[in-house]
This record gives structure tokens, C-alpha cells and sequence, in this order.
């Protein structure tokens, strides 16, 4: 089965900087999707960036320019560089992945199939 590993949260000051990483085994589907999402207490869980298969990437509206998604495929690992944090960039951030066929990678969590385990970020100001 497919597993996911993330690894990379922390806790920054406002301005910092903090690299995500997610591990993925045992994926052999083709023309999938990889993303990231985030949940705050009490607030639903929200898209912050995808990447599909091509290496083309989409950002929520809230962290463009400073967040970059990026992948290795060589060592099955998902990114997330996240600069300029700011506290509302506190959450619980998970990867997911996408199994089904898609070219334009969706930002809804109910579209992914796959999950990690989350890892909690805290930005503090």
C-alpha cells in the first residue's frame, strides 16, 4: 500500500523558515498528484500546494511567493519550503497524494486519496 512519512515541522519565529519533507513508499501509479494541506484548530483543512506528475505547481492564495512545493523523484520525496512564515501559518500540515489520472491537480482534501500522519508547525510573533 502506499505510506506516507513527513517529517520537518517545528516550531519558528515569525520571518523564519521551515522544510517539510514526505516520504513516499511503495507508489507505482502514474499520472498522480502530491499536495499539501493544512488544518488550524477548528478551522476546516485547506489546500497550500500541489504539484502533479509534469512538475507544475498551484498555491493557495495565501502563501504564494513564499511557499515552494517541489518533488525528487529519484528519492520518492515530496517538499514543502515554506519562508516568511507567519503565525497564521500555524497548523497541522499533511502531504497527500492522488491516485486517480489527473492533469490540473485539485485543492479539496476530499479529492486525495493518500495521507500522512501530519506534523504540527508553530510560528510565533
Amino acid at each position: 500500500q502506499v505510506q506516507l512519512v513527513e517529517s520537518g515541522g517545528g516550531s519558528v519565529q515569525a520571518g523564519g523558515s521551515l522544510k517539510l519533507s514526505c516520504v513516499v513508499s511503495r507508489f507505482t501509479y502514474s499520472g498522480y498528484c502530491m499536495g499539501w494541506f493544512r488544518q488550524a484548530p477548528g478551522q476546516e483543512r485547506e489546500g497550500v500546494a500541489f504539484i502533479n506528475e509534469d512538475g507544475e505547481t498551484k498555491f493557495a492564495d495565501s502563501v504564494k511567493g513564499r511557499f515552494t512545493i517541489s518533488k525528487d523523484k529519484d528519492k520518492n520525496t515530496l517538499y514543502l519550503q515554506m519562508n516568511s512564515l507567519k503565525s497564521e501559518d500555524t497548523a497541522e500540515y499533511y502531504c497527500a497524494a492522488r491516485v486517480r489520472v489527473v492533469y490540473e491537480c485539485p485543492s479539496t482534501s476530499s479529492e486525495y486519496d493518500y495521507w500522512g500522519q501530519g506534523t504540527q508547525v508553530t510560528v510565533s510573533s
